[in-house]
């Protein structure tokens, strides 16, 4: 096999290639990139029976041929090659790349026990890019990250007619987000699929300036697997398999009481009135016709407090929220201004969740679909 190739483009592919790949494997093979030449020049793989990525450049192919080697080595080599052409070329079980006066020699890992690369042909659906980069980084922050219960570490995807739904939860949150879903000529059948949230959220920064991608889900051999594609780029992820919980009917239809605040200044004053926290500790927020007014209770070493502007609509509200659970859902909301809304419960001693949504100006709701519901602790007395 001998080959050259772009450097920068060569380093993109590779790095790109091993980026969805765990830090460690159970199998030192599935650390490997996959090089083969093809009529257009080059395809790069990997794939660790979770997810595959894949990737097309061109190249300059003198002699055809596949190899597997160490990925992230090869990765770390690229990103540092002078700027100059890559020479790639194999001689019996050691690889060689040259570019400009740098010169590596790797060993060749076992091409043969390479398993194969997972195809997903289904009926695809297109989604716009940035679209989809943002719902992703929206919906995923309110996912799970304890393994223990693996159907709420991942972010439901629901295909409608024309629109593609994101909803993630851990319990003491839910993100919701509605993105336009281009479904083609087929009909507007109903599907879900359950994606890990680590690797849907790598997919969103991979794919969001790519103009459009292509979704597609399938079911073989008793594998559910789904594919994202764009410019000549494929990640397809296994799906976790199980019952997500049926979450968006804990969204109230209609809140008439809720608080408008400009959202800088609500981020800025909960991350300085939550220093003088101690670890898991709630804020209290009270919500009055003169404002907001946050203050953090209960540490004997320091106490804090803090007003800020807030146009409430109904009855005077306090809440106690976790700072961070909060930070997280107004930083999602791209926009000035952010409502939260409080629901209320058959218990007047419990409070509801507060609903966040964006708000275009004070007295206009956003035009985005973003929902935030977070649960809150119960007041401290």
């Amino acid at each position: 096999m001998k080959f050259q190739a772009n450097r920068d483009v060569f380093s993109e592919a590779v790095s790109f290639a091993v980026k969805l790949l765990p830090q460690r494997t159970t199998l030192p093979i599935l650390s490997g990139v996959l090089i083969e030449t093809t009529d257009a020049g080059l395809r790069l793989s990997s794939f660790d029976y979770e997810v595959s990525a894949q990737t097309e450049i061109s190249a300059e192919v003198e002699e055809p041929g596949r190899v597997l080697v160490s990925g992230r080595l090869l990765a770390e080599i690229a990103s540092k090659l002078p700027n100059a052409p890559v020479q790639f070329s194999t001689e019996e079980s050691k690889i060689v790349v040259r570019a400009g006066s740098a010169n590596f020699t790797l060993l060749s890992m076992p091409v043969e026990e390479y398993p194969s690369i997972p195809q997903v042909s289904g009926e695809a659906g297109l989604v716009p890019a940035e679209e989809f980069a943002e719902a992703v980084a929206q919906v995923g922050v309110a996912a799970s990250r304890d393994d223990v219960t693996p159907v709420i570490t991942g972010v439901q995807l629901e295909v409608g007619d024309n629109t593609l739904g994101l909803v993630a939860t851990d319990r003491y949150r839910v993100a919701v987000r509605e993105i336009d879903w281009d479904n083609g000529t087929t009909s507007g059948e109903s599907v879900t699929a359950l994606v890990p949230a680590r690797t849907l959220t790598e997919i969103g920064k991979t794919f969001g300036h790519s103009g459009t991608v292509s979704i597609s889900i399938t079911n073989r051999d008793d594998r559910e697997l789904i594919a994202f594609t764009a410019d000549k780029k494929t990640v397809t992820s296994l799906l976790i398999k199980g019952n997500f919980p049926p979450v968006r009917r804990l969204f109230p239809e209609q809140v008439d009481n809720y608080a408008v605040i400009n959202t800088a200044e609500l981020i800025e004053a909960t991350r300085r009135v939550s220093l003088v926290l101690e670890r898991e500790a709630a804020l209290r927020f009270t919500f009055t016709a003169d404002g907001l007014t946050l203050e953090a209770i209960g540490s004997e070493q320091a106490q804090a407090s803090e007003s800020i502007d807030a146009l409430l609509t109904g009855q005077e509200t306090v809440v106690s929220l976790k700072p961070q659970f909060l930070l997280d859902g107004l930083g999602a909301v791209h926009s000035e201004f952010v409502r939260i809304s409080f629901t209320k419960t058959e218990n007047p001693n419990k409070p509801g969740p507060v609903l966040i949504t964006s708000q275009t100006s004070k007295d206009q709701s956003g035009a985005d679909s973003y929902k935030y519901l977070l649960q809150p602790n119960l007041l401290l007395r």
